[in-house]
């Protein structure tokens, strides 16, 4: 069943009882997951006995669970309604059909999702591409081109809307067929950083927003650490493009592995200080990559036939590219305009010729022919 399958809306009790339990004083994620476990169900623990809780909870718990519900808790209720009443808006709860199962098992699941886009992105089989904010010219191309090539290959992007790499990770996945999912530090409904304001437009769109936030919360200190979980908890693996010795995205890293998942990370100059938290998450055990072909190598895309979404290539279509590439590096923007091609199309059929050892992809977005 696809998730857009499962999409009735959440009824007002349950969602008021999932945003009680999110809000309780002194109640976090885990002591939550604990109840849920023992309760099933956020109505069931805010109906259950203190001698109940207590077999669960510390007492000042007890307490703050059998508390009266904050006064203006109907309001936000409704609030929250007239926004899932908006086209491409969705609530799920933790319970709900269509919540994630790869971001479910984690540690510290959010209680409840504010989903705005393409719901069905999320089960689809995706990768986290992180990295610096201030990052270098070529590390954004880096991004862009292996985060295009990646979702050309059927993969979803996962990033978290930052300036940097991020964003680029985003424009590359947002080219391709796969797609790209923005996990936010705020509120669905708003937007950090103000600049990638139309970037956040298109992903609501063509992509998918995801936030664990109430409506209208603004950005903190603490709200992007506590999403980086999202952001890896929602991917097969997490590739690092770029990345100082102390960047938030090796906490992004540290929580893949954490959560099981594979970490892969691009290797830079010696001399360069954004690769060096690269260098570091390699001698910890990242696997190092140099292409998007590498990555799915090591995910194994390539040897269990779920890269099916590469297009199939002709004798004479390889042939048409492979001279109109010449001995010489080419941009990939220049190669379609020679061939009359949609670049985007160009990209996966390019990917293709990289994966079969025909040509390599270069720094800078360029293309080379390898001699046979």
């Amino acid at each position: 069943m696809q998730a857009t399958d499962s999409l009735a809306e959440t009824t007002p009790p349950a969602l008021a009882d999932w945003l009680r339990l999110q809000q309780t004083d002194g109640v976090g994620l885990l002591t939550a997951h604990s109840l849920l476990e023992y309760f099933e169900t956020p109505a069931a623990i805010f109906g259950a006995s203190r001698a109940r809780l207590l077999e669960i909870v510390k007492p000042r718990q007890a307490d703050a669970l059998l508390a009266p519900p904050p006064a203006d808790l109907g309001g936000q209720v409704d609030a929250m309604l007239a926004w899932q009443a908006q086209p491409g808006n969705y609530l799920l709860p933790f319970d709900h059909p269509a919540y994630p199962e790869y971001l479910r098992n984690i540690v510290g699941a959010p209680l409840l999702l504010f989903v705005k886009g393409r719901v069905e992105l999320l089960p689809q089989r995706s990768l986290a591409v992180v990295g610096s904010r201030n990052a270098s010219r070529q590390g954004l191309l880096n991004a862009e081109h292996m985060a295009q090539a990646l979702s050309e290959a059927g993969l979803t992007i996962v990033s978290g809307l930052a300036l940097g790499i991020d964003a680029a990770a985003h424009v590359g996945g947002l080219n391709g067929p796969g797609s790209t999912i923005a996990v936010l530090g705020t509120g669905a409904d708003r937007i950090y950083p103000a600049r990638n304001g139309a970037l956040a437009r298109r992903i609501a769109e063509e992509g998918c927003l995801v936030s664990e936030y109430a409506l209208g919360t603004p950005p903190s200190r603490d709200s992007f650490p506590r999403r980086n979980r999202i952001i890896s908890g929602l991917a097969r693996g997490v590739l690092v493009v770029e990345a100082a010795a102390r960047s938030g995205s090796l906490i992004t890293a540290g929580l893949a592995i954490d959560q099981g998942r594979d970490v892969y990370a691009v290797p830079g100059s010696i001399h360069a200080t954004l690769s060096k938290g690269c260098h570091q998450l390699i001698r910890e055990g990242a696997r190092l990559v140099e292409s998007a072909a590498d990555v799915l190598q090591a995910m194994q895309m390539l040897a269990d036939g779920e890269a099916g979404a590469r297009p199939a290539l002709d004798d004479s279509f390889v042939d048409r590219v492979l001279l109109a590439m010449g001995d010489d590096p080419v941009q990939a923007d220049v190669l379609a305009v020679h061939l009359g091609q949609p670049a985007g199309e160009l990209q996966g059929q390019l990917l293709a010729l990289e994966l079969a050892g025909l040509l390599e992809r270069l720094p800078g977005g360029m293309f080379q022919r390898l001699r046979g």
